[in-house]
Order: structure tokens, then C-alpha cells, then sequence
């Protein structure tokens, strides 16, 4: 294969160079290992995940300038992001190929991947949800009592906008924006964001709120928040655990689950299906991040494309 390598004097960014190098590895993979459109694709997201990280750090370097740390920091940020061992394990043999490739080309000398100990893989996540699964969850709940309904509007929520059980418990009327489709939570460090949510939740809270909530005696105080308890007061923190494992006793499913799982869950399920790595973050509001300034540039309406687009419930 005719080796075209590149130059940096080429380029007016970074992400010209990233995409250029992506351009090739992609001609490799179809002409020289005659791989599936959808593997090729799958290697590519891998790549570009990495890119948008190194964005995201505000990290300038460039496929053959990537450093060890940097990867070892990337692997980590994936794990803590949720994704399952498996995925992760697909995304280090996305890369492992990809520098494989520059090394075939002669484009480095030493493989970078080469620091990268996939075993460290077997740390202990947090259990993720399949798509049938929480559909196994949601059928499960009795639809034809106050509590199951209300159920239903929490699971879906937990699920559609990836929020922390915290940020649900303290989830307020008047910061549920349904005309365009967000959420207004408080997270984290008092730090607040907007959040998109899918129009199957919506669907089930309305029904919630204007078929039981609007019907309860409300304890005084307690008026702004969205999901109460039979005695008109804020859910607890516990109360949900308690309401998700038993709802997975019911479900039949035998993972040990939490409300951070539909949160994981969330995020998996978008990124595998192709969601952008900066959008799923502005959605979780994680810590991890240390660079804010990306996103609060990002186009509210890009958000709430992504969700409709990657959500499988969207």
C-alpha cells in the first residue's frame, strides 16, 4: 500500500490531522483487511472518542505524537465514564489496531498501546443494563396504581437523562422545561445543568403528575418537588434504591443494580450507539472533567439531537 504521510505544515488544525490520519486507517481497514463496513465503523468511533478526549483536556497532540499517559488516561476516563468491560476492551483493540497501522506505515517507532495493560480491564463496574432489560424493569411496574405510575416516570427519567438518584430526589416542578425538551438539575458542587429528556419520560411523568401528584395532599414545603411519597413528602435517597431492587426482584434480574446503573446505563447505551463522547459528558455533568469551556458552548439543540438520534427510547 503506497505509503502518503503526513505533514504538519499540511494542516490548519489539529482535528484536520486527526481526521486525515482516521481517512486512511479506514482505507486500510476496507482495502488491505477487507473488514465489514460496521467493524471499520466501530474502529473509527474508537479513534475519534480518543480525539474528542484530548479535546476535552485541551490536550494539542496528534495521533503520532499521543503519549502513554495520555492513553492510560483515556482507558480510565472510559471506565469511570461507565462503559462496559467489554466495550472497553473493544475500544483499547480499536486503537491497538490503529497504531499498529502507523507502525506499519513507519510513521512511529515505538507502539504506545504497547503501555496499555488490558487486564487492569477486570477492575470491578458497575453493573449495565441491556436495552431488554429495562424493558424487562419497565413491564414490570403495576401501571394501574399511583406508585406503580410513578415508578414507571422515575425509571424512565433515571434512564433518559442519566441523572444522579440525588439530582432526581431533588428534581423541582418548575424546572422541568417540557416545551423544549429539558431538565434543569442541580448537581454536584451546587453546579447546575441542563439536561435533554426523552419524550417517552416525559410522557410518564405527565401522567404522573397530572393523573396522582395533582390529587395529593402535599405537606407544606414540599410543593416544588416532582416525585413525593404516599404522604405527600420528598422521596428519600433509600426509597429509591429500595423501589429499583425490588422492581429487578419482580423483573426477575439477577444483577445487583442501583439507581447509578440506569446512570451508567445511559451513557453506555449512547456512546456504543455512536452519541459523541463531549455531548454525554455535558449531560452527566462528571467531575472527571477538568475543562469546562467546551461545553458551555455546545448548541442546546445539538444535545437534544443526540438523545433523540442515540437514545434507545428516544
Amino acid at each position: 500500500m503506497p505509503k502518503s504521510r503526513p505533514h504538519n505544515t499540511y494542516y490548519h488544525n489539529l482535528d484536520d490531522m486527526w481526521e486525515t490520519y482516521i481517512r486512511q486507517f479506514k482505507n486500510y481497514l476496507k482495502l488491505e483487511r477487507s473488514l465489514s463496513e460496521n467493524t471499520i465503523e466501530a474502529y473509527l468511533h474508537d479513534i475519534r472518542m480518543l480525539s474528542d478526549f484530548l479535546k476535552i483536556r485541551e490536550i494539542d497532540r496528534s495521533p503520532t505524537k499521543i503519549e502513554g499517559t495520555d492513553l492510560h488516561d483515556f482507558i480510565e476516563h472510559i471506565g469511570e465514564l461507565g462503559l462496559s468491560a467489554y466495550t472497553q476492551a473493544r475500544v483499547i483493540s480499536g486503537l491497538k489496531s490503529f497504531y499498529k497501522y502507523l507502525m506499519f506505515e513507519g510513521e512511529l517507532k515505538i507502539d504506545p498501546m504497547e503501555l496499555i495493560d488490558t487486564p487492569k480491564l477486570g477492575r470491578k463496574l458497575p453493573d449495565t443494563l441491556s436495552v431488554v432489560e429495562i424493558d424487562q424493569l419497565l413491564e414490570a411496574i403495576d401501571m394501574s396504581t399511583a406508585e406503580g405510575t410513578r415508578n414507571r416516570a422515575i425509571i424512565e427519567t433515571l434512564y433518559s437523562s442519566g441523572l444522579r438518584v440525588s439530582e432526581l430526589v431533588n428534581l423541582q416542578m418548575q424546572n422541568l422545561y417540557f416545551d423544549v425538551g429539558f431538565l434543569r438539575v442541580i448537581g454536584k458542587g451546587n453546579k447546575e445543568r441542563l439536561v435533554p429528556i426523552g419524550s417517552t419520560a416525559q410522557k410518564f411523568i405527565k401522567m404522573y403528575v397530572e393523573g396522582y401528584r395533582v390529587h395529593m395532599n402535599i405537606k407544606p414545603g414540599q410543593e416544588s418537588f416532582v416525585f413525593l411519597n404516599r404522604r405527600g413528602a420528598q422521596l428519600t435517597r433509600v426509597m429509591i434504591f429500595t423501589i429499583i431492587k425490588n422492581l429487578a426482584k419482580t423483573a426477575g434480574i439477577q444483577k445487583n443494580i442501583s439507581p447509578h446503573t440506569f446512570r451508567h446505563s445511559f451513557a453506555t447505551h449512547l456512546i456504543e450507539g455512536g452519541a459523541d463522547l463531549r455531548a454525554v459528558q455535558e449531560m452527566l455533568g462528571h467531575e472527571s472533567i477538568t475543562t469546562t469551556e467546551i461545553y458551555t458552548h455546545l448548541d442546546r439543540d445539538y444535545l437534544r439531537q443526540v438523545i433523540t438520534e442515540f437514545h434507545p427510547r428516544s
